[in-house]
């Protein structure tokens, strides 16, 4: 594995993943899809209309759209349904933004594998398993350093802060914009739902209208200011956009 790619600024989120090889089943048993091009990204399998105001997880509600696409877009379907939800919510929110799951998904690929780094896994409730931590950023190897903010409540370092999640929020951008998804109460940057809806927050907030090239690269840099980390997130959404797996 290459190093993480992590830091450099005060972003939302800290780049956990460089490259990861997919497991699973041979790219080469896959009809090869041709991924288009260009900013924004395709908004992917359109969302059925739900009740985001359900009871409990309301995330669960998109169990039909999500099980049929998990497969073929190599995500699992929890994570799924954390994006879609996200983008439901944000629909109704904040309806100028035109988020799309895929993006979310982009999100959720480059930083964590959509929760499964370095074994990880997503619970039925949404939360990843064990927590996934980024290293400190401590100012080496090109991450920026950013000391301790939260006495290590929610990262669990001391000295200086760690991103955290299946999206790689830092503790000061979580206490600020960090939300309760899944109806258990409380924000948490471990789980996804919440994770997931708190990107598309922030992400609607920067960006403005993300059905634009301007919008969508505004909010894309906002999350983690790097030219490749944007690409490397509009790749991955592009082929969810198509109804397949990234390539890297």
């Amino acid at each position: 594995m290459h190093p993480p790619r992590l830091g450099r600024r005060r972003g939302a989120a800290v780049s956990l993943i460089a490259a990861v090889v997919l497991t699973g089943c041979s790219e080469i048993d896959r009809p090869r899809i041709e991924i288009p091009e260009g900013v924004p990204p395709g908004a992917g399998a359109p969302l059925p209309p739900i009740d985001v105001d359900a009871p409990g997880r309301s995330a669960d509600l998109l169990v039909d759209w999500a099980a049929p696409l998990a497969d073929p877009l190599g995500i699992g379907s929890t994570a799924l349904e954390s994006y879609g939800h996200a983008a439901a919510v944000m629909a109704r929110s904040a309806p100028g933004c035109g988020l799309a799951w895929t993006t979310l998904a982009g999100i959720g690929y480059i930083e964590s594998r959509h929760g499964t780094f370095a074994g990880s896994s997503v619970g039925v409730d949404g939360t990843s398993a064990p927590p996934i931590r980024g290293v400190p950023l401590n100012g080496t190897a090109g991450n920026a350093e950013i000391a301790d903010t939260d006495g290590g409540e929610l990262d669990g370092d001391t000295t200086f802060d760690r991103a955290m999640g299946p999206m790689q929020f830092i503790p000061e951008t979580w206490r600020k914009w960090g939300v309760d998804a899944n109806g258990d109460g409380r924000a948490d940057p471990d789980n996804l739902d919440d994770a997931a809806l708190t990107a598309g927050r922030y992400l609607c907030a920067r960006g403005g209208d993300l059905t634009t090239p301007e919008g969508w690269q505004r909010a894309l840099l906002a999350y983690n200011q790097s030219g490749v980390y944007s690409r490397d997130v509009r790749d991955a959404a592009a082929a969810y956009s198509v109804g397949t797996r990234p390539s890297g």
